[in-house]
């Protein structure tokens, strides 16, 4: 099938890649030439514009957009609204809220165009290895990209699906995201309770290489962790300071709105924003009052 890739980054360019390998026609096109210059030099065919991206594909065109969530990608809808045609389908693979992909699948459906809105796991492996692909959005909109799709998925029949009217695909991801928090938070903990007992000089990345075998903790992210370890085991580079994309966010929010207790998820969000404090003011003042209750030893600055 034809199909276009706006936004090159390094998944939408993994992704495009997958997609001419599967033997598609791809247009491409990216805010920085350099991109499109790496896609166009596998067999791509680069567009200078969102315009000159509408007119180098047949209807019923399938525009894949991979931008970041918020206004980039508002932007590109609204314009693309105004260039396609009725029966076109938008692909939105980013990690937007879905109650934007809800606002925007309506707005589209006035001008007789599709939106997918596609939750998509698989960061730097998918190339490789395939990429997770949570669909939402109606059912011929679905029927239309269902090429790609199993183009980019593990397998034509799995690591795919459609699960739901649109909006569905993102809220999935969302909570995917939020459960991935969870866990990564899990494995965080246990190793750095694993590297504390220093009088059993525990080789952590050996007890990660022993765990991926058989082990009820076996997973990809462990698979990474072991992988790390094994460069350094006391990521003696890095900094304790972890970002988040803001889907745990939402996820929470989700849980409140719904009723739902979460507190893992809820916690492991927690503990990414400790992880970004040089100092906490909140621990001064718990040290503070167990000082003046108790007359409890503090530590000043210097000490």
């Amino acid at each position: 099938m034809d199909i276009a890739m706006i936004g090159l980054g390094r998944m939408g360019g993994n992704m495009a890649s997958r997609l001419l390998r599967g033997g598609h026609r791809v247009v491409v096109h990216n805010r920085s030439p350099e991109p499109v210059r790496a896609a166009e030099a596998e067999g791509a065919e680069g567009a200078v514009s969102i315009e000159d991206v509408v007119a180098k594909l047949a209807s019923p065109r399938v525009v894949w957009l991979m931008l970041p969530a918020g206004e980039v990608t508002e932007a590109a809808i609204v314009q693309l609204a105004d260039l396609l045609e009725v029966g076109d389908v938008i692909v939105e693979g980013g990690n937007s809220n879905y109650k934007d992909s809800m606002r925007r699948a309506a707005f589209l459906a006035d001008k007789g165009i599709y939106l997918v809105d596609s939750g998509t796991s698989g960061g730097v492996w998918g190339l490789s290895g395939g990429y997770s692909l949570m669909v939402g959005g109606r059912d011929e909109a679905v029927a239309l990209v269902r090429p790609a799709l199993e183009t980019l998925a593990p397998a034509a029949d799995r690591g795919w699906a459609h699960v739901g009217p649109s909006g569905a695909g993102h809220f999935v991801k969302m909570v995917h995201n939020g459960i991935e928090y969870g866990m990564m938070q899990a494995y965080a903990e246990g190793f750095e309770i694993l590297r504390a007992k220093r009088e059993f000089d525990l080789d952590l990345h050996q007890i990660a290489e022993l765990w991926r075998y058989g082990s009820v903790v076996r997973s990809w992210l462990l698979d990474l962790t072991a992988a790390a370890l094994a460069e350094d085991p006391e990521l003696s580079d890095l900094r304790g300071w972890v970002a988040d994309s803001g889907e745990g966010r939402w996820t929470v929010f989700e849980a409140i709105d719904l009723d739902v207790p979460a507190p893992v998820i809820t916690l492991a969000l927690q503990m990414r924003f400790v992880s970004r404090q040089d100092e906490s003011y909140a621990a001064k003042l718990l040290a503070a009052m167990r000082n003046q209750f108790g007359g409890h030893a503090v530590r000043t600055v210097g000490e």
